[in-house]
């Protein structure tokens, strides 16, 4: 195996939903034409073009959350691809279980300061093509993790309202035509707290599922949330656990869905390291940074992984009443590349 050095961009992106949607296709254009349209992904999920369940899907965006669907408009534009296509890139995981998308998420409960410590994982085609956006959308402020051709808010996203979220991949066999899992997520980040968050994936008709890690700066609570259509299940953190993307609340551990050889060891493996930790919040990165198991290690940077995937950026978010630190790393070894407070890049940097 090989250290992941691959250096993250930077983006500043403010406007109306559409500017914002332009801006990231803009950013993203090059990776998408040489890379994602060419992909086995991208042509599986193009199957589903006319779909009666993409149409159900699209509408129910329309009507619900029509600032996402400014954003998918821009974005498709900057991208110079068709809309269809690019929003049903976005419905990915609402059609397709064996999207390259995974995560392995450390967290950390505490009243005093809350954890949320993630690697991210996904198609390592795009190295050298994400980036961390700080936004301003019509007045919502956040910054995220963002890869080419996708909304912000399905990976990593802190916002200046004092929400932290980290999103874990669910691949369930079962999929419902409500609301597409990005779409959600993205519209969560204009949540001002965790009732409001909660309430949100709650009464929403829901397509696929995620995992959801939630803290605010005003709540002492840790939120692990796993969402499928018909089910949402919000337990308060009790204890320093790990998730790593695949069902294991008791209220959905047995609904139908794949378990990869990978994901199903990086939560046996999580689970034991953890268990063997004087000190989880001091040894959290070094869990997530571990491959002990050769063939199926929680830092995923093969060129043969199992589910084509490796890991692109990794998060130590700590939220506390006054603010939420965050530090971004671009590979296994090295110093944190970016250091974020709230929603936005310090001043000075390490």
């Amino acid at each position: 195996m090989s250290s992941n050095t691959t250096m993250l961009k930077y983006l500043k992106i403010s406007g109306t939903p559409y500017d914002a949607g332009l801006a990231l296709g803009e950013y993203g254009r090059e990776a998408v034409h040489e890379h994602l349209i060419h992909s086995p992904a991208w042509h599986k999920v193009m199957c589903w073009r006319d779909s009666d369940k993409l149409a159900h899907m699209e509408a129910l965006v329309r009507e619900r959350h029509p600032s996402c669907w400014r954003e998918l408009e821009g974005m498709a534009h900057g991208l110079g691809l068709p809309l269809k296509d690019v929003f049903l890139w976005n419905c990915r995981g609402d059609v397709l279980a064996m999207t390259p998308d995974g995560c392995t998420t450390v967290l950390l409960p505490g009243r005093d300061v809350r954890g949320l410590v993630h690697n991210e994982d996904g198609d390592p085609g795009f190295a050298g093509h994400c980036a961390i956006a700080e936004m301003d959308v019509g007045g919502v402020k956040f910054s995220s993790f963002v890869y080419p051709a996708s909304l912000p808010g399905h990976t990593i996203a802190v916002t200046d309202s004092g929400l932290a979220v980290t999103v874990n991949n669910l691949r369930g066999l079962h999929v419902g035509a409500g609301v597409p899992r990005m779409v959600l997520v993205r519209a969560l980040l204009g949540e001002r707290d965790l009732a409001g968050a909660t309430r949100l994936l709650n009464e929403s008709p829901r397509a696929g599922g995620f995992h959801l890690t939630l803290a605010h700066r005003d709540s002492p609570d840790l939120l692990s949330v796993e969402f499928i259509d018909t089910h949402c299940s919000i337990q308060v953190v009790e204890a320093p656990s790990l998730h790593a993307n695949h069902m294991i609340h008791r209220s959905l551990r047995d609904r139908p869905q794949i378990i990869t050889g990978s994901s199903g060891w990086r939560q046996i493996v999580g689970d034991q390291l953890l268990a063997d930790s004087a000190d989880p919040s001091k040894d959290a990165l070094a869990i997530l940074r571990n491959q002990d198991n050769q063939n199926f290690p929680i830092y995923r940077d093969a060129s043969d992984d199992c589910d084509h995937e490796n890991t692109l950026a990794t998060a130590d978010i700590r939220v506390s009443r006054n603010r939420i630190e965050w530090q971004v790393y671009s590979s296994r070894n090295g110093p944190p590349q970016f250091h974020m407070i709230d929603g936005r890049r310090a001043e000075k940097q390490d």
